[in-house]
């Protein structure tokens, strides 16, 4: 028998709604909130574990939940009346779909990479909109990895999980130090190229091709000493207007397209 919920009184309500909002929740109850139907199949097709999925069935197309429901390990289903969806929805248009899921935790062993692997490293990233764009091209780019060293923002924060458009669940990302990042990738034999102003060379004239990783640092300070002293090579975007830096995700996106470019995409 499929459960109801009537009341935003409700307990498990009123968690998803401190799940959203408290970082600390999320990291102590080891659990987030997704919302939509593209991003909740994503999350189970790439392994993830649903506790619970919330819909309304106002909202929703009948055949969806069971494509979902068959999807992965089963999971409690709750129906959730319109006024009550509402007041949970942390965004417009999710389709009539909230889910609880288990957080995942990848670290550099369980990466599967490829013979000439491209991981892009992000560090001390502030912003949770900027995050999920940069998940965006790393799926579009198909990289490897995306490491994000120091973090400044929870990946698990609804604005990644939404502005990455699911790509956080089909993208592995690992969560570590600068220092040990710089570490890993050395014992690893990846090249490593940090974006900075004071670089030298341009990075559509660096050889993108071999294993190699793209460091991009925060747009308030750039990178740190370990990657600017640490990194085998700087590069820079050539910048011919009045400012002096891009948005990171932009910058994100011009530098790996430039190295899937040098390897013909592929």
């Amino acid at each position: 028998m499929v459960k109801a919920i009537t009341s935003l009184q409700n307990p498990l309500i009123k968690n998803i709604l401190l799940l959203q909002e408290k970082p600390r929740e999320r990291k102590n109850q080891n659990l987030f909130i997704i919302e939509g139907y593209r991003e909740i199949r994503l999350s189970l097709l790439s392994g993830f574990t649903i506790t619970t999925l919330l819909y309304c069935p106002e909202l929703i197309l009948k055949e969806t939940v069971n494509e979902l429901i068959n999807i992965g390990t089963p999971f409690e289903h709750i129906i959730c009346p319109l006024e009550v969806f509402n007041r949970l929805a942390y965004r417009k248009n999710t389709g009539g779909y909230i889910a609880l899921a288990r957080q995942k935790e990848l670290s550099f062993k369980e990466l599967h990479l490829s013979a000439s692997p491209l991981i892009l490293v992000l560090e001390s990233v502030e912003k949770p909109g900027n995050l999920g764009a940069v998940l965006r091209t790393a799926d579009a780019a198909g990289l490897d990895a995306v490491i994000i060293c120091d973090p400044q923002t929870d990946i698990y924060n609804p604005n990644a999980i939404r502005s990455s458009i699911g790509c956080i669940f089909t993208v592995p990302v690992v969560i570590s130090t600068s220092l040990d990042t710089l570490n890993w990738l050395r014992s690893s034999k990846i090249r490593t190229f940090g974006t900075a102003l004071t670089a030298e060379k341009f990075y559509h004239e660096t050889d993108l091709c071999q294993p190699c990783a793209l460091i991009m640092g925060s747009e308030a300070t750039g990178l740190s000493d370990i990657w600017l002293s640490g990194a085998d090579d700087l590069i820079k975007i050539p910048m011919r207007g009045k400012i002096d830096s891009m948005n990171v995700s932009a910058s994100a996106a011009v530098v790996v397209f430039e190295a899937m470019r040098q390897r013909n995409f592929r």
